[in-house]
């Protein structure tokens, strides 16, 4: 094998090294970052009519869901 060769196999293969490292590195955390504690990262906490109403779900600030943005993070949940 001529040096070009193996040039290109030295390269190829700390290639795939690299790509197998970054996968290992991401299924082990995730881009996780800090979380909001009053949401757990989802942006929404129980609307207030469906705190203190009997079964009767729906306001404005909820649009029916149930759900409004949490007022710790804004609803970005960070």
């Amino acid at each position: 094998m001529g040096p070009i060769v193996l040039t290109q196999l030295a390269t190829g293969l700390s290639v795939l090294a690299g790509a197998v490292l970054v996968k290992s590195v991401m299924n082990q955390k995730p881009m996780a970052g800090p979380t909001c504690s009053s949401c757990n990262g989802t942006g929404r906490v129980a609307c207030l009519c469906s705190r203190w109403s009997d079964r009767d779900v729906g306001c404005r600030t909820c649009s029916g869901s149930g759900r409004m943005a949490c007022s710790s993070c804004g609803g970005t949940g960070i």
